[in-house]
């Protein structure tokens, strides 16, 4: 936990606001959610949309993907850039979900830190571009760019075909180009140095 703080931090912060969000339900989702504009936007959702999550899966496997990309990339970046990181991806994630709400067809209000960690994953592939991540199905070992860059093709293509309603698709895009724009910056400055 001392390696990386900020990342055990933001785990435990969203455990604690999942149990919240489970004893306070809707009232917390309409304060705190990333709801369209004239259905209830606030600023401050932007970021507060993602220590939300819509079930214990969905908890669950950003808690999972944090932790397992984003103690690296915390070790590598500082634990104050690292926070930038998340919330730059989180906030990139939630205004390229509202631009794209504004033209859905059904609107819906967005919650998880699916954004925040798509950014650090995108960190983790320019970063490490010679790990590799093992899929689990198919047993397929990828080399973390190509893991990242399939990942994002995918997110593409389910958000303009409509696959897998209920999953803010571009909202994960918006997080990978937040990260991908900070990672790219401080690889360059740190080749430089």
């Amino acid at each position: 936990m001392n390696k990386a703080p900020v990342t055990y931090a933001l785990l435990v912060a969203n455990i604690l606001i999942f149990g919240l969000e489970m004893v306070a339900g809707d009232p917390l989702l309409r304060s705190f959610a990333l709801w369209p504009p004239g259905q209830g936007f606030a600023p401050w959702q932007l970021l507060s949309c993602a220590f939300l999550h819509g079930s214990v899966a969905h908890l669950a496997t950003n808690m999972f993907g944090l932790w397992m990309f984003g103690r690296d990339v915390e070790d590598r970046t500082g634990s104050g850039r690292f926070l930038v990181l998340f919330l730059t991806s989180v906030l990139t994630a939630s205004l390229t979900q509202l631009a794209f709400g504004m033209v859905s067809a059904d609107p819906q209000p967005t919650v998880g830190a699916s954004g925040g960690l798509f950014g650090v994953l995108t960190a983790f592939a320019i970063f490490f571009p010679r790990r590799v991540i093992l899929l689990i199905f198919p047993p397929l070992p990828l080399p973390a760019p190509l893991f990242v860059l399939l990942y994002a093709l995918f997110e593409l293509y389910a958000g303009v075909t409509g696959t897998m309603n209920g999953v803010a698709h571009f909202a994960h895009l918006g997080g990978l180009l937040g990260g991908l724009v900070l990672g790219l910056r401080w690889r360059r400055r740190s080749v430089w140095r």
